[in-house]
């Protein structure tokens, strides 16, 4: 039985590199420009407002849940709706008027935008309120390919990765796997 290592490995240079990041945010969210510490990243979006990119981060996080999956990769899943938007202006306009409808939606029934609801399940119910649109249906089948095709991500579910190149799994764990019960 192999051992696969489920923990984040984070090293030295991506360290640095996030803490360059973080030094300007801090500084910003000290100076009072009105932007909090977790969404200072939004602030980089070129096409998208900060607010819509942020809001599109909650909600990959509320429409595939993972708890042990830091926010670093719901970021980078959503990153690419940004960089679409600059070529299509269709695409933008979907992405913020979808947002806007969704925190009416969330201050028209709990008083707050869709961020400032802090309750999952709350956020969730607006969510399955707008599972038809096509707002929702963009984000949703966008994120299933830009979220879980990210190689860095597959340690964490125990994916090892494609196994075509060994000559399948039938003879490389096909039957290791320790995270179902025994049954």
């Amino acid at each position: 039985m192999r051992h696969v290592d489920r923990r984040l490995k984070v090293g030295r240079r991506n360290f640095l590199r996030g803490t360059t990041a973080a030094f300007p945010a801090a500084a910003l969210a000290a100076s009072g420009m009105g932007i909090s510490a977790t969404a200072a990243w939004a602030q980089a979006a070129h096409n998208l407002s900060p607010h819509t990119m942020a809001t599109l981060v909650r909600m990959a996080r509320d429409i595939y849940p993972h708890d042990r999956v830091p926010d670093v990769f719901y970021i980078k899943a959503v990153v690419p709706f940004d960089l679409a938007a600059e070529q299509d202006g269709m695409l933008r306009d979907l992405l913020e008027a979808g947002v806007a409808q969704l925190d009416a939606d969330a201050r028209a029934r709990y008083g707050a935008s869709y961020l400032g609801i802090a309750e999952e399940s709350v956020r969730v119910g607006l969510l399955q309120g707008i599972s038809s649109s096509p707002f929702f249906e963009k984000i949703r089948s966008d994120l299933i390919v830009t979220f879980y095709n990210q190689h860095e991500l597959w340690p964490l579910f125990g994916y090892e990765g494609s196994s075509f190149e060994y000559g399948g799994y039938l003879h490389r764990g096909f039957n290791d796997i320790d995270w179902l019960p025994n049954s």
